[in-house]
């Protein structure tokens, strides 16, 4: 497939969910690399997780003076025109979303509202105030039941098993209806398990680092015989640059609207993942070179909303941008562990 280059220089990007893991990460990287881009970012800063951590990530962009941050929710519709037609960006990368597959069972109202409405929000101001390119985040969760692996953007995905998934799967088809309508160039990321330093502290990793460093057990489900695909944080903002700056030409529809897996490519079983993890909270000096984890290791059953594997497909990704995660799982471990030492025994 043939892509129209679009240069990020000069350019206005709003980021959605600037504030975020990928958000800040992806932003941190735009300023320091594209001459003269003007970021504006949009974060609501909820608590579903540490609001500091946050902070802390904003704090490192507003050292930037073409970083420009708006503290309000896309669920509001009046804020999300008014910040279009003030800014007028080129380029909008939506990575707001309340994220979690297990909290959707608990709290479903906020994924509807932020999700749902919020995304539609977004898509309406496109729709209004015309850009250069849309990218918007999806997820690998979208793909629930599928039993073919590794997952294709070419499977199915009519089988969710969580409400995060569906939100998720709906973004999707609204973003093509919207490509369809209104001749909106639109790009979606399936991401699959994003990980890395100042990652998010619901996922696994990070509160299995907590649970261990402060000498409780952890719990690994379906009793160990889960595999993800971890992408390290470095990988999904290359990612995610080298498709924002190509515009996907019509498909076969005549509608500008494609989807890709960025995931490394690569499944770890988790009691392999939880092993290397030790490893290194050993070797930054957080555990104890004796330390028994057979005794803090609880082997329990599938929770509600997960599933058995993750495991992307990219060749699409390979082919069209020659480009393919790389960063190993200890390597992006070590630089996590390193990082947490330094954040929370400061």
């Amino acid at each position: 497939m043939k892509n129209f280059y679009l240069d990020l220089n000069n350019k206005v990007v709003l980021i959605t969910g600037v504030a975020g893991f990928i958000g800040s990460n992806l932003a941190k990287k735009l300023l320091s690399n594209i001459n003269d881009i003007k970021i504006v970012g949009i974060d609501n800063l909820n608590d579903y997780y540490d609001v500091n951590l946050k902070k802390e990530r904003l704090n490192e962009l507003l050292k930037h003076s073409n970083f420009i941050f708006i503290q309000e929710d896309i669920k509001e519709k009046d804020i999300i025109f008014n910040l279009f037609e003030k800014y007028h960006p080129d380029i909008v990368i939506n990575l707001a979303a309340q994220a979690g597959v297990r909290y959707s069972i608990v709290n479903p109202d906020v994924y509807i509202e932020s999700n749902i409405i919020g995304f539609f929000n977004i898509l309406e101001a496109c729709r209004h105030y015309p850009v250069k390119h849309f990218v918007f985040a999806s997820s690998s969760s979208i793909y629930g039941l599928n039993k073919k692996i590794p997952y294709s953007t070419d499977d199915k995905t009519d089988k969710p098993v969580s409400l995060y998934a569906a939100t998720k799967k709906s973004d999707e088809l609204m973003a093509y209806t919207y490509a369809k309508l209104f001749d909106i160039p639109t790009t979606g990321l399936r991401f699959f398990t994003v990980y890395g330093p100042a990652g998010r502290p619901d996922m696994a990793y990070f509160s299995f680092t907590k649970k261990l460093v402060n000498g409780e057990d952890i719990q690994i489900f379906n009793y160990g015989n889960c595999k993800r695909d971890f992408t390290y944080i470095d990988d999904i903002v290359e990612g995610i640059i080298k498709v924002t700056q190509k515009i996907p030409i019509n498909d076969e529809n005549n509608v500008r609207y494609k989807i890709y897996n960025i995931g490394n490519n690569n499944p770890e079983n988790l009691l392999d993942f939880v092993d290397i993890l030790q490893q290194e909270l050993i070797n930054v000096g957080l555990l104890p070179e004796d330390y028994d984890f057979d005794a803090h290791k609880k082997l329990v059953p599938m929770q509600l909303g997960d599933v058995e594997i993750t495991f992307a497909d990219i060749d699409e990704l390979i082919k069209d941008f020659n480009f393919k995660p790389n960063t190993s799982l200890r390597d992006g471990l070590k630089s996590f562990c390193i990082w947490y030492k330094d954040y929370y025994q400061k």
